[in-house]
C-alpha cells in the first residue's frame, strides 16, 4: 500500500494499535471489576471517537458511552484558550469516569477537562489517552496510556490535520512541510 503523499512513514501500524487497545480494555475492565453499571466513559471529540469505539467495545464490564466537544485551536494551529463547545447529557455525579482523549499534546485540554469534570463530583475520575507525545513541561494525569510517541505532528486513527487523514487505521508522521504552511 502506498502512503499518501502528506505523510511521512508509519509510527504505530494496525496491528499495534489493535492489540493495545485490547491491553487497554482488560485493564480497565479488571480495575472496575466491582463496578456495576455506574463506568461512564467521555469521548473527546472529534479525535477520540475512534479509539473510545474501539476501546468500548472490548470493555468487559458494564458501561455507558457520552462525548463532549472542545475547541482549543483559534484561526491557527497554535494550541489557544480551550471551551466546551459540546456538553454532557447527564451528570457524572457518583459515577466512575474515564475521560478518553485522542493524544496529549501540550496538556491544556486534558487538564481543562480533568478539572472541570472533577468539579462535577464523580465517584472516581480517570484518565485514558490513545497518545501521549514526549516532551518537556506536560504534567497531567494520565491513568491509561496507549503509546508514547515522539514530538511530531501525526494523523491517523482519529488524529488529524485540518481533518484529513482521521480515518487511516494507523498512525503516521505528517511530513513537515504539510503542517509548516498552515
Amino acid at each position: 500500500m502506498a502512503l499518501h503523499p502528506d505523510l511521512q512513514g508509519i509510527l504505530i501500524n494496525e496491528a499495534q494499535i489493535q492489540a493495545r487497545v485490547q491491553e487497554l480494555a482488560d485493564q480497565i475492565s479488571r480495575d472496575f471489576a466491582h463496578i456495576t453499571n455506574n463506568l461512564y466513559l467521555v469521548g473527546v471529540l472529534k479525535g477520540a471517537f475512534i479509539f473510545l469505539a474501539d476501546l468500548a467495545r472490548h470493555i468487559s464490564v458494564p458501561h455507558r458511552v457520552d462525548f463532549m466537544a472542545v475547541s482549543s485551536y483559534g484561526i491557527t494551529a497554535h494550541s489557544g484558550e480551550v471551551r466546551v463547545i459540546m456538553d454532557l447529557r447527564e451528570p457524572i455525579e457518583g459515577k466512575h469516569v474515564i475521560l478518553v482523549e485522542d493524544i496529549v499534546d501540550t496538556g491544556k485540554t486534558l487538564n481543562y477537562l480533568y478539572k472541570t469534570l472533577l468539579g462535577r463530583k464523580p465517584a472516581s475520575l480517570h484518565t485514558c489517552t490513545f497518545a501521549r507525545k514526549k516532551r518537556d513541561g506536560v504534567d497531567v494525569p494520565v491513568d491509561y496510556l496507549g503509546f508514547e510517541i515522539p514530538d511530531e505532528w501525526v494523523v491517523g486513527y482519529g488524529l488529524d490535520h485540518a481533518d484529513t487523514h482521521r480515518t487511516l487505521p494507523f498512525i503516521a508522521e505528517l511530513k513537515r512541510e504539510v503542517y509548516s504552511k498552515s
